[in-house]
């Protein structure tokens, strides 16, 4: 049978059924968020641990000119090495009759003889590379499906300097492009871009590499020594134009991988913290004014025989019970929106099977944490409860002792209407009361605020990237690096109106006992298509010597401006050189490291080389130069800032812009739950005053407006308040979220700050209404004998 104070906490709980349903609801977002991000990184993370376990993805990656195969008895032979692949990869040029630019593919051969080699596929559809079969490939899932491509049909690609006629055995995928992207790009590009396997015999026949190698990966044993097996690899490469080798951690695919992952880990945690911080700041409110009102009965508890431990846990069960509804409704919630998560990330991290699932765990944590946010709120009026005796608590509460105020003594009193007297009273002599009811809509318009900064964030990347910085309408990238003469080939192409090279080199950036793996590029000072624009829209020029980082990898070396670091070059005759850092470019995007072109070629001791150079183009002429780079050998490729725009749009921005619409959803909730909370603790509070005015003559408007406007004032100080406390958040979200890959800029737009504000009016004057009907509701008898 249930006990008497059990089913006091129920009548409780319905007595408070309006609070409770909002507290519930502010708890369902938080609980939603928490399990759809965490089981979302959970999902992901299983899905590429458990990919690379089965598919044997490497440990260690280099490439190089050429070697003989027999070298690759010498790298089996390194202390800690498990297996190793030897390659042939190679940059080609695709043409596809439905895409009028060329298409740039990355040719990777596979093994014949071993059935289970290093970076393995997985067959989507189709078949195996059968022995023998020169021109025929399989091809990367990404690249297959954005271009209608499927088992059975042909492409062309100039392999080598000649055009050939492909036949597609399958579509597949490996773990070493879990995210397909471009060498030297942000975003992938499906359409431009692809993965072509080829049998490891007709590779090396096509590419002049019979019984050699250009490409090599390792696995490692559990005692292996990353750096000693570096080390050693390279010593045995060097002599055969060794790149350097590279781990896990630099390459490619991995390291966007492990960037998005880190980042919804930090977004897992931070954004469920601030909703579960307006729970337990709501449930302190919300029972700190029930234990005011029930002191009474709190006495006649006692004085029946109760103990302290039942009075306290009284009130937290009802803490409990009033989230319940709101764990369950979040936990519902999170899994629906961490399938449709999965499902965004599952578009461009492409996985053999990603299974998507809510453990025990994240559910048990959720509940945990709503229950410990509900017992956090409760804390402090439990224990108010619990440390009344029961002779005080009989009595009413001491009335406060009034007196005149700073309304009276500053002369503001001839100024204000009765009305608008007894409402600043109210506030000025509870300041307290008043600041927490505050920063509690303060802590909704932040929400609110946050949400709505991810968009200015997003238009500001797009705006300096694609607005500022690529300018151009094609970057045409050569197979191998080219004579400056090339360019006036590029500017002799009909419909080219400007042509400006630049230089990739690959090398080392060494600072003490710090060192990261880079690409320099080289340009000219006097370049208008392609510039470096940091985040605050501050053109960096490129000095005659010296070096300019990208803030985030001054940041990793531990490097600032005026500094010297060692610069190893991996190509060509691989020069090392002490450079000064002239500026570091706090960019959004990428890690870029600059100098200027004339500069870069003294370094590798070459004449003017360039690898590439950027073009713009009349707009009537592109698809004639199109049809012309397609058919050049020399072209490796080509990419577009309008597709790369249409990638990042597809991408990140497209995952961000969708998690934060259900933010800014979850903030409304919570906003109109805060301030519905605040006005029905204050109808609670100043009942029997208002019933009392009602008495004395006040019509029900008026009463009501006395209520609304003390609300109106609390949002007006609120608002700004909430202000500065979302623009603090967003500072920190920035420093914690600080990507490589993205860097999210500190910038507000005045659409942000206008609806912050506006809906958080909106919901206030919403609430006040409902809170207002309840005036004309009102049993002014009951009330008025109320125990004061």
């Amino acid at each position: 049978m249930m006990k008497a104070i059990d089913l006091k906490m129920l009548r409780d709980l319905w007595h408070l059924r309006g609070q409770a349903i909002t507290t519930a609801l502010v708890v369902a977002c938080g609980v939603a968020t928490f399990v759809a991000m965490r089981s979302t990184y959970d999902s992901l993370l299983a899905s590429r641990d458990g990919y690379y376990a089965q598919f044997k993805f490497a440990d260690i990656f280099a490439s190089l000119k050429s070697a003989p195969e027999s070298v690759r008895s010498r790298i089996a032979a390194i202390e800690g090495v498990t297996a190793v692949e030897t390659r042939v990869v190679a940059t080609v040029t695709i043409d596809l009759p439905d895409v009028r630019e060329p298409v740039q593919g990355r040719v990777v051969s596979v093994s014949e003889t071993d059935p289970n080699p290093l970076n393995g596929l997985y067959l989507q559809r189709g078949r195996a590379l059968e022995p023998g079969h020169e021109n025929e490939v399989v091809i990367s899932g990404a690249f297959a499906d954005a271009n209608g491509l499927r088992p059975g049909d042909h492409l062309s690609a100039v392999l080598n300097g000649r055009l050939r006629r492909l036949f597609i055995a399958g579509i597949a995928l490996s773990p070493e492009f879990i995210y397909e992207i471009r060498p030297g790009d942000i975003f992938p590009d499906n359409r431009r871009f692809g993965i072509l396997w080829m049998n490891r015999k007709a590779a090396g026949s096509l590419f002049q590499l019979d019984n050699a190698f250009n490409d090599v990966v390792l696995t490692l044993g559990p005692s292996a020594v990353e750096a000693d097996v570096i080390q050693r690899l390279d010593s045995i490469l060097e002599p055969y134009g060794g790149f350097g080798a590279y781990t896990r951690t630099d390459q490619y695919s991995h390291r966007f991988v492990s960037n998005e992952l880190a980042e919804l880990q930090v977004f897992g945690t931070f954004i469920p913290a601030v909703f579960l911080g307006v729970t337990a700041f709501l449930l302190h409110l919300v029972l700190s004014r029930l234990v005011n009102v029930e002191r009474e009965q709190i006495g006649l508890l006692k004085s029946f025989g109760y103990r302290d431990r039942d009075v306290g846990l009284h009130y937290l069960k009802l803490a409990v019970l009033a989230v319940a509804g709101g764990i369950v409704i979040g936990i519902g919630l999170g899994a629906w929106l961490g399938t449709g998560m999965a499902a965004l990330y599952g578009q461009y991290f492409h996985f053999p099977v990603l299974d998507y699932s809510v453990s025990l765990k994240v559910i048990a944590y959720s509940v945990l944490i709503s229950i410990g946010a509900a017992s956090a709120g409760a804390v402090l009026a439990v224990f108010k409860a619990v440390s009344l005796p029961p002779a005080e608590a009989m009595r009413p509460e001491t009335p406060p002792n009034f007196h005149a105020g700073f309304l009276e003594t500053a002369g503001f009193r001839e100024l204000l209407s009765a009305r608008s007297r007894m409402v600043v009273r109210n506030i000025i002599r509870r300041p307290l009361k008043a600041f927490l009811s505050s920063l509690g809509i303060s802590l909704s318009v932040a929400l609110l605020f946050i949400g709505f900064y991810f968009f200015d964030a997003i238009y500001r990347i797009i705006d300096i990237q694609f607005g500022q910085i690529q300018r151009e309408d094609v970057e045409v990238t050569f197979v191998e690096p080219r004579s400056g003469l090339s360019v006036y080939d590029l500017a002799s192409l009909p419909g080219v109106i400007r042509v400006e090279p630049y230089r990739v080199v690959p090398a080392i950036l060494r600072s003490g006992n710090r060192s990261r793996r880079v690409g320099i590029s080289g340009a000219s000072n006097d370049n208008e298509l392609r510039r470096i624009i940091d985040r605050d829209f501050r053109r960096v020029n490129l000095p005659p010597e010296g070096i300019v980082l990208g803030k985030t990898i001054a940041d990793s070396l531990g490097a600032k401006k005026g500094d010297k670091i060692s610069v190893e070059v991996t190509e060509g005759s691989r020069p090392k050189k002490e450079v000064v850092i002239s500026d570091i470019a706090d960019e959004l995007l990428g890690m870029g490291v600059y100098m200027e072109l004339s500069a870069l070629n003294r370094l590798m001791n070459e004449q003017s080389t360039v690898s590439g150079a950027f073009l713009s183009i009349e707009s009537d002429k592109k698809d004639a130069v199109y049809k012309r780079l397609k058919t050049t050998p020399a072209v490796a490729g080509v990419a577009m800032p309008e597709s790369t725009l249409t990638s990042f749009n597809e991408t990140m921005a497209r995952t961000i812009g969708t998690s934060t619409t259900f933010l800014i959803g979850f903030a409304c909730i919570i906003a109109f739950g805060v301030v519905y909370n605040g006005a029905r603790i204050a109808l609670a509070e100043r009942g029997r005053e208002l019933a009392s005015l009602r008495v004395l003559g006040y019509r029900q408007d008026e009463v009501g407006r006395l209520l609304l406007e003390e609300q109106a004032i609390l949002t007006s100080f609120a608002i700004p308040l909430g202000f500065a406390i979302g623009l603090g958040i967003c500072v920190i979200i920035t420093r914690v979220v600080d990507a490589e890959i993205i860097r999210l800029p500190i910038v507000f737009s005045v659409r942000t700050f206008l609806f912050s504000g506006l809906i958080v009016a909106a919901a206030a004057i919403l609430s006040g209404l409902l809170v207002a009907r309840r005036i004309g509701h009102m049993d002014l008898i009951a009330v008025l004998k109320t125990r004061e």
